[in-house]
């Protein structure tokens, strides 16, 4: 593995961060004017002219990125990304504490929507555009931007595409990676500027209103620039229509829609089995919470069917966004929720959680063992739409698995040994590894994750990343067989 070739094309990655530092930089000059343009312009020149420098200086290698350089890539570009993007925070003086600064960016970029502000909404208006913007950048990701914008990676984008958007489904695209990158920034950017339309246009929302909704909605992150979340919004049906509607389209495979729209086939949404899984998990669990709510705490019937749709789809999808206090609804409502903070949403979407797709694998591999058991010459070819899943690909989801609950158990113990709450440990590791941002207790959705020790800030940062790139780019490198220079 050459260090040379990955911080040569970690300098483009670092000019991209110092042009979408531009964005906020313009609001802050142009329509904010909250004074505080400075907090951006630092960054973002200190970063493109960096990172101009480190791809011009460093000396090329005339060939593609090999598997460990993708990996390194990626993964670096996750941590510089969440660097830069803590600065403003601190020159505003929003965040003084660097390690708070950090968690804010790292929790934006991987669209988890966890936060360390105890009152959102008094900060200059251009640091909330930023956080929120950090989000819509993470969700479709960086990485994917770059290689949809920088065809000269050539085949080594592949590398850093199935890194960034690591997926077991059997619709994975198969034409070329720069166009596939390209192809589904499109759609993410087709489909923020439909909500965007509809909340703006057709609702007359704000439009600094409606955008902030879009960047937390689109890449399931849950950020918004007000402290009663989604439940400011309450009063309007359709807002909160269409905020469901595009969490659970956002919590779909992209791949699948890319498939759709290539083939003019509208019928294979239906006829893919992931899918259809992941609208049944929603039905049924927003029809249980609905009854529970009806039933336990007296809701009246519509009330009960909007919220529990709403809370179901945001938690499903990871997105994050809290319609109303779930944390004091009833026991049954709240075990649903944490469940579909585990599950999440389909393999190959913006959203977080061990996916849809490798959820159906695991119980379909642990069905066959448990065949496999009392008649062991059976031979029993693991099926998803008919079609056989390689037996590599289920030895690595069953091994991803195991990383993923290893990781849950590990957060678990570490945060309770800074004294959390058994409840509060679990549901902040499960909301940080599952990229969802509020959990229960005592980081709920009324709550916030400032109290929590700078240990244990820096712990759940760590895991939002694991959790982003799916726990094996990340694994990767902490493992001294791939350090071994070959």
């Amino acid at each position: 593995m050459s260090i040379r070739i990955v911080v040569k094309y970690l300098g483009v990655v670092l000019a991209i961060l110092g042009a979408f530092l531009c964005f906020p930089l313009f609001w802050s000059v142009a329509v904010a004017h909250d004074g505080i343009h400075a907090s951006f312009l630092i960054p973002a020149g200190i970063a493109m002219v960096g990172g101009f420098a480190l791809f011009r200086l460093v000396p090329s290698e005339y060939r593609s990125l090999s598997r460990r350089e993708g990996l390194t890539l990626v993964t670096c570009t996750w941590l510089v990304g969440s660097v830069v993007g803590a600065v403003p925070y601190v020159l505003s003086g929003t965040l003084p504490s660097f390690a708070d600064a950090f968690f804010e960016a790292m929790s934006g970029f991987t669209t988890t929507g966890a936060t360390v502000l105890t009152t959102i909404g008094h900060q200059p208006p251009s640091i909330l555009v930023w956080r929120n913007f950090t989000q819509w950048m993470g969700g479709m990701g960086i990485i994917t931007f770059f290689v949809a914008l920088f065809p000269m990676l050539g085949v080594g984008a592949a590398r850093l595409f199935d890194a960034e958007m690591p997926s077991p489904h059997q619709e994975r695209v198969r034409a070329r990676v720069v166009d596939t990158a390209r192809a589904l920034w499109l759609l993410y950017m087709v489909f923020s500027a439909i909500e965007l339309a509809l909340l703006w246009l057709v609702e007359r929302l704000p439009f600094y209103d409606a955008m902030n909704i879009v960047f937390g909605t689109m890449p399931t992150g849950g950020f918004l620039h007000l402290q009663e979340s989604m439940g400011a919004y309450e009063a309007s049906p359709f807002v909160t229509t269409v905020v469901t509607f595009f969490m659970l389209a956002s919590g779909v495979n992209y791949a699948l829609y890319y498939y759709v729209w290539r083939r003019r086939q509208l019928w294979a949404l239906a006829e893919n089995v992931e899918f259809r899984l992941y609208v049944g998990i929603f039905l049924v669990s927003a029809t249980a919470v609905t009854v529970d709510l009806v039933h336990r705490s007296g809701m009246p019937v519509a009330r009960a069917i909007r919220d529990a749709t709403f809370q179901v789809a945001s938690m499903q999808t990871s997105t994050g966004f809290a319609i109303a206090d779930f944390d004091l609804w009833p026991a049954l409502s709240k075990s649903v929720l944490l469940v579909l903070m585990v599950i999440g949403a389909c393999a190959g979407s913006t959203g977080g959680g061990f996916k849809v797709a490798r959820l159906l694998l695991v119980v379909r591999f642990a069905f066959r063992q448990v065949v496999v058991a009392f008649s062991p010459r059976s031979v029993m070819p693991l099926k998803v739409g008919g079609e056989a899943v390689p037996e590599p690909m289920v030895s690595a989801i069953a091994g991803m698995a195991v990383l993923y609950v290893l990781s849950l158990g590990a957060g678990f113990i570490f945060m309770s040994a800074l004294g959390l709450d058994a409840l509060t440990a679990l549901s902040a590791t499960i909301a940080s590894v599952g990229n969802m941002g509020p959990g229960l207790a005592g980081v709920g959705p009324a709550q916030n994750y400032a109290f929590i020790p700078d240990a244990g800030k820096l712990v759940l940062a760590g895991l939002m990343l694991v959790g982003r790139l799916e726990f094996v780019t990340v694994m990767a490198l902490v493992s001294p067989s791939f350090w071994r220079w070959r």
